[in-house]
C-alpha cells in the first residue's frame, strides 16, 4: 500500500474512515458538502478521500500523478489570478465551473472515477452558483464533486440541498492538547492557545506558529493600560492599525471582553462589556470597507477607556 502525505489528526482520521466506509459501500452520493470550522483539516481529508477513490493508496503511478498535480481525473478549484495576473481573485467564477462541467463530460482516463474539490465553496459567485447547480442536477456515474466550506450558510439553499454533509466538529480537549504537543508545542503554551481559540486545535496551532498568542497578550496588556488611564487612546489605535494584524487584534480584544464579562457578577458592567464585544466585532467588519482603520479603532478604544477616563471593567470608585 502506498503511503500518502502526513498522518491525519485523530479527529480527521475518524471522519476519513467514516467517509471511506460510505464510499466503498455505495452510501455516498456524487455531491458532498464538507463543512465545519476552518483549520480543522477539511482539505487534507478531502484530498485523502480523493486519493482513495482514484486508487493512489494501491497504485504508485496514481500516487505520483496526484503528488505532482497532474492526475487527469482530479481537479482542485480555488482562487485563480485576475485577468491582469497581478493578484488572486476573491471569487470562484463561472469559467471555472464551466471547465469542470466539460471535464466531467469526458470519460475518466484512469479507472472509473473523477473527483473535483471546490475550496472555498462559499466563494462561488452568483453566476458560477447557477452553473454549478446544473452540474449537481445532472450527476454522472463515477463523478464526485466535493464542496469545502467553513460558512455553508453562504451557499444557496438549492446547492446545499443537493449535497450530503460531512461535518467537522471540535475534538475533545484532551485529544486536541495531545495533538498540539505532537506539533512540538510545550504543554503550558498549548493549553493557553487552546483556551484562547475556544477549543479549536487548528487555530491554536496557527496562533502558536505565527505569533497570534503573543499578539493576544499584547492586546490584553493594552486594554488593561487603557482601562487604568496608563496609555493614550490615539497612540494605541494607530499602533493597532499600523499592520496587517488589525483584524486579529480586534478579534482578540472582543474575546478578552467576553471572557472578562464571564467573570463578573455586576449586571451593569456585564452589559457594557457585551455591548463593547459587539462594537469590536462591528469594527472588525468595518475594516472590509474604506473606513480609516485607525479612526474606527480609536473610537472603539475610547469606549473601552470610558468617557470619564476609567475603564469599563473597573468600578466607578476606582481610579
Amino acid at each position: 500500500m502506498t503511503t500518502i502525505g502526513p498522518a491525519l489528526a485523530p479527529w480527521q482520521q475518524r471522519i476519513h474512515d467514516h467517509a471511506v466506509d460510505a464510499l466503498d459501500s455505495g452510501r455516498m452520493g456524487h455531491a458532498l458538502l464538507v463543512c465545519g470550522p476552518a483549520l480543522l483539516g477539511q482539505r487534507a481529508v478531502a484530498e485523502r478521500l480523493a486519493h482513495h477513490l482514484l486508487g493512489a493508496d494501491r497504485d504508485a503511478r496514481a500516487a505520483q500523478l496526484l503528488a505532482a498535480g497532474t492526475h487527469p481525473d482530479y481537479r482542485l478549484i480555488s482562487f485563480i489570478p485576475n485577468k491582469e495576473g497581478t493578484k488572486l481573485r476573491t471569487e470562484i467564477v463561472i469559467e471555472q465551473v464551466r471547465e469542470l462541467s466539460e471535464k466531467f463530460a469526458l470519460t475518466p482516463q484512469y479507472g472509473g472515477a473523477q473527483v473535483a474539490i471546490i475550496d472555498p465553496a462559499d466563494a462561488i459567485n452568483h453566476a458560477a452558483s447557477n452553473a454549478l447547480l446544473k452540474t449537481l442536477e445532472e450527476p454522472q456515474p463515477g463523478r464526485y464533486l466535493w464542496l469545502l466550506s467553513a460558512n455553508p450558510a453562504r451557499l444557496p439553499a438549492t446547492i446545499r440541498s443537493r449535497c450530503q454533509r460531512l461535518e467537522f466538529h471540535l475534538p475533545p480537549r484532551d485529544e486536541a492538547l495531545a495533538w498540539l504537543r505532537l506539533q512540538g508545542h510545550p504543554a503550558k503554551a498549548a493549553g493557553e492557545a487552546l483556551d484562547a481559540a475556544r477549543g479549536h486545535p487548528g487555530l491554536a496551532d496557527a496562533w502558536l506558529q505565527d505569533g497570534g498568542i503573543a499578539l493576544r497578550r499584547e492586546v490584553a496588556s493594552d486594554l488593561a493600560k487603557l482601562a487604568k488611564g496608563e496609555a493614550a487612546v490615539v497612540e494605541t489605535a494607530q499602533r493597532w492599525a499600523a499592520d496587517e494584524n488589525t483584524a486579529l487584534r480586534l478579534r482578540h480584544a472582543a474575546d478578552l471582553a467576553l471572557a472578562e464579562a464571564g467573570g463578573l457578577t455586576e449586571p451593569a458592567r456585564m452589559r457594557k462589556l457585551a455591548l463593547w464585544f459587539d462594537a469590536a466585532n462591528r469594527t472588525r467588519n468595518l475594516l472590509q470597507t474604506t473606513v480609516r482603520a485607525d479612526l474606527a479603532v480609536a473610537e472603539l478604544l475610547l469606549a473601552w477607556r470610558g468617557d470619564d477616563g476609567h475603564g469599563i471593567t473597573q468600578s466607578r470608585g476606582r481610579t
